[in-house]
């Protein structure tokens, strides 16, 4: 097996999406690997938030301005402190999310990419595609894909 010496997951601050932080994070510990934590984001005012987060419901967690990146950058670092990974990276990229992490991990020469599998089995997914699908049928590095969600 090749040891990873660089780490890329994706987070968009869902609890899901913290579940992919964590295994990147033990994989990152076990093999001494600089692990980059990314979120990818559009820049929002409140008043889009507000009308976004009527419209999509319980999907509104994807919709997140510059300020909560931060946030949720840190609450990524810390769990991935937790798990044992001593050399951390945050990165918030504007963009979409496949795009961003893909151009990520070849700025950085990544060895693996980790995102969860939400929205892989989902109607939506399935006619529109999915981060975790899309990834993996796009990145030339390796990609590990978190069942998060049953």
């Amino acid at each position: 097996m090749t040891a990873y010496r660089t780490i890329v997951v994706g987070t968009d601050g869902s609890d899901s999406s913290y579940v992919a932080v964590d295994k990147a994070a033990s994989l990152a510990a076990a093999a001494g690997a600089t692990l980059v934590v990314a979120c990818a984001y559009y820049p929002t005012d409140d008043r889009d938030v507000a009308a976004a987060a009527d419209v999509l419901k319980d999907e509104a967690y994807q919709v997140r301005g510059s300020a909560p990146t931060s946030e949720i950058l840190r609450t990524a670092r810390a769990r991935a402190t937790a798990e044992g990974a001593k050399d951390i990276v945050e990165r918030a990229i504007v963009g979409e999310p496949v795009e961003s992490l893909l151009a990520l991990v070849k700025e950085v020469e990544a060895d693996l990419l980790v995102v969860g599998n939400r929205g892989l089995n989902t109607l939506a997914g399935r006619l529109l595609g999915s981060v975790p699908s899309d990834v993996a049928r796009k990145s030339r590095s390796d990609v590990l894909i978190v069942h998060t969600v049953r």
